[in-house]
């Protein structure tokens, strides 16, 4: 499922902040955007504490709000993905929600906004950890 031309789809896409004096996009028009969406709604549902650029710092406050490493994923867990290169020496990791049916939700840093895909991307990218928080009622 995608999100196109909708306000669904111009969310989580842009986080100005001042960066060497300079106003700056820190999400890349929604080319970095994932811990951003990840965390905001995290936040909306009282799971962590804050809202996050990155998911090194996200991944910090889950822990820091109880959320535990599993081995296999539950609807509802949290997936880290491993580092990729966007090109020179541009290296981020990916998180991103579970579903279930084996599909995860997480922001595309192609199209800028969130959209459902396997959830291990076809085994192109590896899951690093599963997180879940046990105040989630769905174990499906």
């Amino acid at each position: 499922a995608v999100i196109k031309n909708s306000v669904g789809s111009k969310l989580f896409r842009n986080f100005y902040a001042k960066v060497n004096g300079k106003k700056t996009d820190i999400m890349r028009n929604g080319k970095l955007s994932c811990a951003f969406y990840v965390s905001s709604v995290l936040v909306l549902f009282k799971f962590i504490k804050k809202v996050h650029g990155t998911v090194d710092f996200t991944v910090k406050d889950l822990k820091e709000s109880g959320w535990r490493k599993i081995n296999k994923p539950k609807i509802g867990s949290i997936l880290v993905w491993g580092k990729i290169d966007f090109g020179d020496n541009d290296i981020h990791k990916h998180i991103g929600f579970f579903v279930g049916s084996n599909k995860a939700i997480s922001n595309s840093y192609k199209l800028g906004y969130p959209i459902e895909h396997s959830w291990n991307f076809d085994a192109k990218r590896k899951v690093d950890m599963i997180m879940w928080n046990p105040k989630i009622l769905s174990e499906n």
